[in-house]
């Protein structure tokens, strides 16, 4: 099987799982991902998942960015930019990501590491004045 460069995938049509949809397996994928149904296994995606008010999935999860309105339940969250959890969402997991945005009402329960990609400023010492 030949692997497939994302470059290749421009403008790429969104993956959808529907409301009143339920899906058993895991789903990789290089384009953006919107769920609203029902997804019962892990995703790994190159680029943005959206859950929908009506989606949940249980699974780990791998991604670019995420926005989370829904439930998710995940032993592992892995985002390497953003991930944003709406006022409806419920995040049940241990999260790891480079930013996080919670807006009120959101419910989240684990632990959560931030990466900081920045590179620290040296630190310097403190000048003494001269003495005369």
């Amino acid at each position: 099987m030949r692997e497939v460069d994302t470059r290749e995938i421009s403008g790429a049509a969104v993956n959808v799982i529907a409301q009143g949809t339920q899906l058993q397996g895991n789903m990789v994928t290089v384009s953006d991902c919107r769920i609203d149904g029902i997804l019962r296994g892990n995703i790994e995606s190159k680029a943005k998942i959206i859950v929908g008010r009506s989606g949940s999935v249980e699974g780990n999860i791998k991604c670019v960015n995420i926005e989370i309105e829904g439930t998710v339940k995940a032993e592992s969250l892995v985002v390497t930019e953003l991930l944003a959890l709406k006022a409806t969402a419920n995040l049940i997991g241990n999260i790891e990501t480079g930013k996080i945005a919670i807006e009120p009402g959101a419910e989240f329960s684990g632990n959560c590491k931030m990466r900081n990609n920045r590179t620290a400023a040296p630190q310097q010492a403190p000048q003494q004045p001269e003495r005369k």
